[in-house]
């Protein structure tokens, strides 16, 4: 498996999700790619030392054996396994997906690793999660999501959980928990995680 983390805001995401993938017990493998515009959005959101896919694998708290499960590969390392379709990668989650990378793959542009891989899920119908984080959408960022969808991807943009509202007020950390949930279930990757679904309590 994948994560792809691009230039939008919101790189919290990737950082819960990817402790939450390691964890499940389903991942030999973890393939991690960072763009330039995501090490720039990183080093402002969560500091200059998870500007690089080393640093930002590092503050995530992981143990060594969770470490040595990831493969960190460079943007533009377009000789990287997982840039061929015969390296066979179970799914990929572009997490956060700027507009600019989904307006890439819906029009079959592969500058940069992140972009390939995209592109290569796409065209051997394996799946591709984006997390699309953009407020307003424009009709051309609609038109190129609806395009991805047609195509086999999977758009998930994170949007709260407000349901979660019906027994108390829920924190950042459950709302961000409660998307990387959702993504896990498209992975088929099922968590006993009853507090963060709906109905669970009666």
């Amino acid at each position: 498996m994948a994560v792809l983390i691009t230039g939008a805001s919101g790189l919290i995401l990737p950082a819960r999700l990817i402790p939450l993938l390691l964890r499940s017990g389903e991942l030999d493998c973890l393939h991690l790619v960072m763009s330039g515009a995501a090490g720039q959005v990183a080093a402002h959101e969560l500091g200059e030392a998870s500007s690089t896919s080393s640093g930002f694998i590092q503050a995530l708290g992981l143990d060594q054996e969770e470490l040595d499960r990831i493969r960190c590969w460079d943007n533009s390392d377009l000789a990287a396994p997982i840039a061929s379709g015969s390296y066979l990668l179970d799914a990929v989650v572009v997490l956060p997906c700027s507009s600019g990378t989904a307006g890439a793959l819906a029009h079959g542009i592969s500058r940069g690793l992140v972009q390939r891989v995209g592109d290569v899920m796409l065209k051997e119908g394996r799946t591709l999660i984006l997390g699309i984080r953009e407020t307003p959408m424009s009709s051309i960022l609609l038109e190129n999501l609806l395009k991805l969808s047609r195509a086999g991807a999977v758009i998930m943009p994170p949007l709260p959980a407000f349901y979660l509202g019906h027994r108390q007020q829920p924190s950042l950390e459950d709302l961000l928990s409660a998307y990387c949930l959702r993504v896990l279930d498209r992975l088929d990757i099922h968590l006993e995680a009853p507090e963060l679904r709906w109905g669970a309590d009666g």
